[in-house]
């Protein structure tokens, strides 16, 4: 028991990681990447859904009939969603703001819409939560990595809650000018493709 509950919740922050790996959920990589503030963010509040919807769907998988699944699954998730975007407005105001329009669109998220179907309403409520966990870390993770690599480049700083900067290029190198081209919309797409072959020729060594 205690081997399949690691392998479920370990296979999220590697073997299906993502979207490295199951290159899935890439609106919202693209788009709130800008900062690891944002990356953050995003991640837990999807962690969040994650882990409750696939706990809900799996409790009950034997009572939603299968022609309605799919209608049910999107309500449980947007309930979900529904109580991230409150306690988001309550307690994370400012970072509500930032990433605006894709907290509601969590509720069509692939990645979340995909466990549900392919793993919670197969699987008991302890594997689903294992699995929604590891999916969900491995999501925040790559948001945060792909937020620092184009916060670094493209305006020299790392900034965690409350825009509270923890590293800044400028102190450490003077000389280093942002690579602003990295927090515009076409540079998320240059640093996912970089880090998508670099995670490609890692997976195959």
């Amino acid at each position: 028991m205690a081997q399949s509950l690691a392998k479920e919740f370990t296979k999220g922050l590697w073997a299906e990681i993502p979207p490295f790996r199951l290159v899935l959920g890439l609106c919202p990589v693209l788009a709130v990447t800008k900062t690891v503030e944002n990356g953050l963010g995003m991640g837990i509040a999807t962690t969040f859904v994650l882990v409750f919807s696939n706990l809900l769907v799996s409790l009950l998988r034997n009572v939603i009939p299968s022609k309605v699944r799919i209608a049910c699954y999107i309500v449980i998730i947007a309930t979900f969603v529904t109580i991230v975007e409150l306690v988001m407005q309550a307690y994370t105001y400012p970072l509500f703001l930032k990433l605006g329009i894709f907290i509601p669109l969590i509720v069509v998220n692939c990645i979340v819409l995909g466990r549900a179907e392919a793993f919670a309403s197969k699987n008991s409520p302890v594997m689903s939560v294992a699995d929604g966990m590891g999916i969900g870390i491995g999501f925040t993770l790559s948001l945060a990595a792909l937020g620092a690599v184009r916060e670094i480049l493209g305006a020299g700083t790392i900034t965690i809650w409350g825009g509270n900067s923890v590293f800044d290029m400028a102190t450490s190198f003077p000389g280093f000018n942002p690579f602003t081209f990295m927090v515009e919309a076409p540079g998320a797409f240059v640093a996912l493709g970089l880090m998508l072959a670099i995670m490609n020729l890692i997976g195959e060594k």
